[in-house]
């Protein structure tokens, strides 16, 4: 069964990875990438910080609401895992 996570609604100041229009969405895990460096923290020199990335499957009905113009195709987008929540 996929695992169904929403992007935390977070708005950090400084160098950020994750879509604006994605917080707050749900979407589910297509895959899991591996981990890597924590890009926010390595853009301001920072001690390293291994992040889990996956792929996170979002519905345009998800993204756009009643704007999609196709609300069941997709959008695949690579989050760090601390930058989602389990939803329910």
């Amino acid at each position: 069964m996929p695992e169904l996570v929403r992007v935390k609604s977070m708005m950090p100041p400084g160098h950020v990875r994750t879509p604006a229009y994605l917080r707050g969405k749900c979407g589910i895990i297509e895959r899991a990438l591996g981990e890597f460096a924590n890009p926010e923290r390595a853009a301001y020199r920072l001690e390293k910080e291994m992040q889990p990335l996956v792929r996170v499957r979002f519905t345009m009905a998800e993204i756009w609401g009643d704007a999609a113009e196709n609300p069941d195709d997709t959008l695949d987008a690579e989050i760090y895992a601390h930058w989602l929540e389990k939803a329910d």
